[in-house]
């Protein structure tokens, strides 16, 4: 078996999009509409549509602007080489910080939180052993 994507549904596609490739460097893989059933697709990730690379599937439902994201959800982990720029370079793109970098309570691993335009949390976590594939955060 093979991770392959993980989806969420955002109210405005482009502004998602924008977010996923201005802010946190992604590049936008391929696109779909579907009129029939009203919705668009797009897949975004880092390294160039490498299929050993997981993905983001963004789902935008035509006649949907808001998702209550309610208590399940968690959130999505990208590693980074650097937390702190990543945050900086975050920060600069007018993205929204809601944990600063630092330390991961109780441990040494460095972490933080940012938020895309929908409220969906992402964790950056330090991965020294990591090179910023795509020009993706550095």
């Amino acid at each position: 078996m093979q991770f392959l994507h993980t989806m969420i549904r955002v109210g405005n596609l482009q502004r998602s999009i924008d977010f996923y490739t201005k802010v946190l460097g992604m590049e936008l893989l391929r696109t779909s509409e579907n009129p029939e059933y009203r919705y668009s697709l797009a897949f975004l990730g880092y390294g160039g549509g490498n299929p050993h690379q997981a993905e983001l599937e963004l789902t935008y439902n035509w006649d949907t602007d808001h998702y209550d994201l309610g208590s399940g959800y968690g959130h999505i982990a990208l590693g980074v080489p650097d937390v702190y720029a990543a945050c900086e370079q975050i920060r600069q793109a007018g993205g929204k910080i809601t944990r600063e970098p630092g330390p991961v309570k109780g441990g040494t691993t460095e972490i933080a939180f940012v938020e895309d335009p929908d409220g969906y949390k992402i964790e950056l976590i330090q991965r020294e052993d990591l090179s910023a594939p795509g020009g993706g955060l550095r």
